[in-house]
């Protein structure tokens, strides 16, 4: 018989235990573990959502991400006034009906209408497509 000690597997519970400190840790670490699955779960058609409020901060930081992108092509074309701020109105509006009706699937009653979720993060980002186009504009154009 060899020296050599026998490794013992943990107990069931250990493992358990092991779990709750693995998350635990994630989540006071910024929750990077968590939110990898929050964004995959956003990129997969007909997700479940437990959480309300975690789908309405992707809707959120979708609209941010639709207003840096359109600001910063209005920026580039030159696009102006009027024309450029109402078009920018109906895709974000657009695009964002179309993902949570379309490719989420969701009950738009649960979380209090389409309006409700039509408007959601809206003005901030309205207000960063104002900035991003503004700047870019001054940018690129301004003699």
């Amino acid at each position: 018989m060899s020296g050599a000690r026998r490794r013992e597997e943990p107990p069931p519970h250990a493992q358990q235990q092991q779990q709750q400190l693995q998350h635990q840790h994630a989540v006071a670490n910024g929750g990077a573990a968590l939110r990898g699955s929050v964004w995959s779960k956003a990129l997969r058609s007909d997700s479940a959502w437990q959480d309300k409020d975690e789908f309405l901060d992707v809707i959120y930081w979708f609209r941010q991400i639709i207003a840096v992108i359109l600001g910063i092509i209005w920026g580039v074309v030159p696009l102006k006034g009027f024309v450029g701020i109402a078009i920018f109105c109906l895709i974000n509006a657009g695009v964002l009906y179309l993902y949570f009706s379309s490719f989420q699937q969701i009950d738009e009653e649960e979380y209090g209408g389409t309006w409700e979720l039509t408007k959601e993060g809206f003005m901030t980002s309205f207000a960063l497509f104002l900035v991003v186009w503004i700047i870019f504009y001054t940018a690129i154009h301004y003699d």
